[in-house]
Order: structure tokens, then sequence, then C-alpha cells
């Protein structure tokens, strides 16, 4: 079954979650470091879903939620490691984890609803 992942909440929640660490990542230290890989890790969750819902099967765009799943679970640990060196208060850690946890939760519900019947249980 294909989807239109702009229709898909997950993915309009994949790019609110890009968007946000856009924002977070700007005060980081600059050059290759924390800051860029969590960047990297919110394109890829949303890049992979798009990508999987374009896939022919829903066993295919399950492995791109899978993918997707874990960007968002490396996500974070970055932001607890940002958390952990000071580049990143508190309350804005613990927003930004809630936000992470909640669409990690939507992707393993979407997840359950692409398997078949005897994978679910």
């Amino acid at each position: 079954m294909k989807h239109r992942f702009e229709d898909l909440r997950i993915w309009q929640n994949a790019r609110e979650v890009t968007k946000a660490m856009h924002a977070l990542t700007r005060s980081m230290p600059k050059g290759p470091g924390i800051g860029d890989q969590m960047l990297r890790a919110a394109i890829s969750i949303a890049s992979n879903i798009a990508e999987g819902s374009q896939r022919g099967s829903d066993a295919d765009f399950r492995r791109f939620l899978y993918m997707a799943n874990g960007s968002c679970a490396e996500l974070r640990a970055q932001l607890y490691l940002s958390l952990d060196c000071g580049w990143v208060a508190k309350d804005a850690f613990l927003a930004h984890h809630d936000a992470l946890s909640q669409l990690n939760m939507m992707i393993t519900g979407f997840i359950r609803r692409l398997s078949p019947a005897d994978e679910s249980r």
C-alpha cells in the first residue's frame, strides 16, 4: 500500500523535529560536531519516512520506518550528551526529549499497523 508521506502525521512530526533541531543546534559549537550530527539524525528521520512510504510494499516501508526509529533514538542519545556537555538547557532537553519519545512511539505504532497479523502478536 502506497502512502503519501506529506499526509502522514509521523512525517509531519518528523518535519517539526527537524526544524526544532535546526534552531537548537544553531547555538552549539561550530564545525563538525554534535550539532551537525544531531541535525543529520533529524533529517534522517523525516527522509526515511518519506522514502519508505514510496516503496512498493508495506515490508519495504517498515524497513525504512525501523531506520527512522533508530535515527530518532540516536537523536535522543545526542540530546543527552548535549545536556551533559552544557550545550542544551534542562528545560529545552526535556521538551525535545518528550517530542522525540512521542515520535518514537508513533513510528512504532505505524510499524505495527503495517505488520502482517501474525507478526504483530
